[in-house]
């Protein structure tokens, strides 16, 4: 089954097509990220405004190379949530669109969802991917939105386990990066600064790392952050080393963190595999902490390659696969299908109706 992906749950636009669920087909995204550096953030009304400006042309661009174009659809997904309201809806109304002109099903996915299951998409070249992840696995989701640890038992089966209380690990990173003077997004500047940094320059806490629960907390590290910027005599100057120092001292605490709770879940769960997706899943210094853990640890690491880190439609149009195999030839019937930010894990297939995060 060849399955149309759509999101458009922030600032990216993507269109995708998947064929059997793994094979990616088509992808194509159009960045706002130009946009909203100018403001140092997304700006929800610039972001839908732009989704319509771009919906089409991403449309096109993703179909020009498949052969026999919307012809070859069989089924679309399109992200429901969570993410912006106005953002999801562009996204949400051509996919009806598109859905009750073909005559094919369509089903809404979370996004969130989505992210978690790209390692079943077919990919070359990913560091660490020793095939598809084996259920049961533990999920790493971490974006700037969200920090959660999930125990996947199979498509649709996700349970829980912990998550943060208070800012997500990718808001902390943009945050810090804000006070330093980098430009949006802040995330990646980091990145490429704690690279020429010393990790051990500057001692920053580790929050809830010793705590014997699966939760996360990341306001405290960005305020010892900041009482460490009004300790220096002068703001560090960008490229400077003591900028880079404190990158790196800064990344490498978050990403202690990270790797050290989603390791604890595993082994406390006797789990062989483990899965770190979403955007913040991009930074070098958690892939190669991660990889290095797993080896040493017997843990099978599956971290997707950079492009499916970011939000993108190929894994969305990969879930909706699952969840519209036994749909084919049903045709349109999703006319209540609606943008929510409590949109649902684990939905059943049934037009975006049912399901919830348990197992």
């Amino acid at each position: 089954m060849k399955v149309l992906g759509i999101e458009s749950s922030c600032d990216e636009t993507s269109v995708a097509l998947v064929e059997g669920g793994r094979r990616v087909v088509a992808n194509a995204v159009a960045s706002q990220i130009p946009i909203h550096a100018r403001y140092g953030g997304v700006v929800p009304e610039l972001a839908s405004r732009n989704h319509v400006v771009d919906i089409i042309p991403t449309l096109e661009e993703c179909l020009s190379s498949v052969e026999g174009g919307l012809g070859a659809v069989e089924g679309i997904a399109v992200t429901a949530g969570p993410g912006l309201v106005g953002s999801l809806l562009v996204g949400l109304e051509v996919a009806k669109a598109l859905a009750w002109s073909l005559g094919v099903p369509l089903v809404g996915v979370n996004h969130i969802e989505a992210h978690l299951m790209s390692p079943l998409l077919d990919y070359e070249g990913a560091e660490g991917l020793s095939g598809t992840p084996s259920f049961p696995f533990v999920g790493l989701i971490v974006s700037g939105g969200h920090t959660h640890l999930y125990e996947v038992r199979g498509v649709g089966r996700y349970a829980l386990i912990g998550g943060t209380r208070d800012d997500a690990a990718g808001e902390a990173f943009d945050k810090v990066a804000k006070m330093l003077g980098m430009p949006y997004p802040g995330g990646v500047y980091i990145d490429q600064m704690a690279l020429r940094g010393r990790a051990d320059a500057f001692v920053l806490p580790r929050p809830m790392l010793r705590k014997d629960n699966d939760e996360f907390s990341f306001s405290g590290i960005k305020t010892a952050v900041l009482t460490l910027l009004r300790g220096l005599e002068a703001p560090p100057a960008l490229e400077s080393e003591v900028l880079c120092d404190i990158c790196a001292s800064f990344q490498e605490a978050v990403v202690d963190v990270l790797v050290g709770k989603l390791f604890r879940a595993a082994r406390a769960r006797g789990i062989k595999d483990v899965v770190i997706s979403g955007g913040v899943s991009a930074n070098s210094r958690l892939r190669a902490r991660a990889l290095e853990v797993g080896i040493s640890s017997g843990v099978a690491v599956h971290i997707p390659p950079l492009w499916l880190c970011t939000d993108n439609a190929a894994m969305i149009a990969g879930l909706g696969s699952h969840y519209l195999s036994g749909m084919a030839g049903r045709g349109f019937e999703a006319f209540g299908l609606n943008a929510s930010s409590g949109f649902p894990m684990g939905v059943l297939g049934e037009f975006g109706e049912g399901g919830g995060a348990g197992a």
